[in-house]
């Protein structure tokens, strides 16, 4: 996995000359790896892939899809990718097949190749027994898995995954985990994904670049992210008000300490090791602990250090809020 097949160097997407929504981003796409966006929304996951499946314009930058550059060779780059894309675009009153047909007839694939060809990818995704129903009796999960076997039906050397899972349940999200890793595993297909679900990214990614307002502030595999922390996490409270920032730092192997909405979060060596201690030092000066819990570093944590907040769902923009809401309505129908 040491050959390059997306490049973008400085990408840039700015609208109406003030919003910037991708701001100088750099990265590189493995061959054969799953690669993934990690961010809330409206962090500018949904915009860098837009750029990159040729469907919007960078306004600064460059990048290129298996050598062919973007703004230049469009054409080309549609050839050989997939995309299966945020918002589901399957028409309701066609059925299954009816709808992977429409996609191979766009492509200009002959009717006898295509329907072998969708025959197979039904089947991949588990809806054979389910082709002749109209899409507006399938399931979120079903629907989610017709939009995938859509995406799969020129071949593509590239499957853009935007948000794959979103709206559906636990579930049926770990059931479609399961599609992805196929595609990869059997296919030895590359995968360029979006998501802001943190299990997702840290099941399904072997790299993982988190974005933040349009910029990347950190790539690696997810174990190097959570390696990079150096450390277990100690989150804990305490009855009185004072802050004790500086006792806990005083105290063995504590590397780090953050207060953050009245709790302490500690970045320390050897976890449970140093709890113990710190408990002791806080009760020796009289203060009492009200809570405390230990973790050992996940992606939360990552997005906490690199950023400087958890996850901020609660900020998205109007438009991605609204795109979701209808996806999760749907999805539930």
């Amino acid at each position: 996995m040491s050959e390059e097949i997306i490049k973008a160097e400085g990408l840039t997407k700015v609208f109406n000359k003030h919003l910037t929504a991708v701001d100088h981003v750099n990265f590189s796409v493995k061959h054969g790896e799953v690669f993934g966006f990690l961010g809330p929304n409206g962090a500018g996951k949904t915009t860098t892939i837009n750029m990159l499946i040729t469907i919007m314009k960078p306004t600064e930058g460059k990048a290129s899809v298996l050598g062919f550059d973007i703004a230049k060779q469009d054409n080309n780059v549609r050839n050989v990718i997939g995309v299966v894309p945020q918002e589901y675009t399957a028409d309701e009153d066609l059925t299954g097949l009816e709808n992977v047909l429409l996609c191979s007839d766009l492509y200009g694939i002959p009717r006898h190749i295509a329907k072998e060809r969708a025959m197979e990818l039904l089947k991949l995704v588990e809806l054979t027994d389910f082709k002749d129903k109209k899409v507006q009796t399938y399931s979120g999960g079903m629907r989610r898995r017709l939009e995938l076997a859509c995406g799969l039906i020129n071949r593509p050397k590239i499957l853009f995954l935007d948000e794959p899972t979103l709206g559906l349940d636990v579930q049926t999200r770990v059931a479609s985990w399961d599609y992805i890793r196929k595609l990869k595993k059997e296919f030895g297909m590359t995968l360029f994904m979006t998501t802001h679900y943190l299990e997702e990214a840290d099941a399904l990614c072997d790299r993982v670049a988190i974005i933040d307002h349009g910029k990347i502030v950190v790539v690696g595999t997810p174990e190097e992210l959570k390696h990079s922390l150096g450390g277990d996490i100690i989150t804990l409270s305490i009855k009185e008000d004072p802050d004790v920032t500086e006792l806990i730092r005083s105290v063995e192997h504590v590397k780090e300490v953050k207060k953050e909405d009245g709790s302490y979060r500690i970045k320390a060596e050897y976890g449970e090791v140093t709890a113990p201690f710190v408990i002791e030092a806080l009760r020796r000066k009289g203060y009492t602990v009200t809570k405390l819990m230990l973790t050992e570093p996940t992606l939360n944590e990552v997005y906490l250090e690199y950023t400087g907040r958890s996850m901020r769902d609660t900020e998205e923009s109007r438009e991605a809020f609204r795109a979701q809401r209808m996806t999760m309505r749907r999805a539930r129908a």
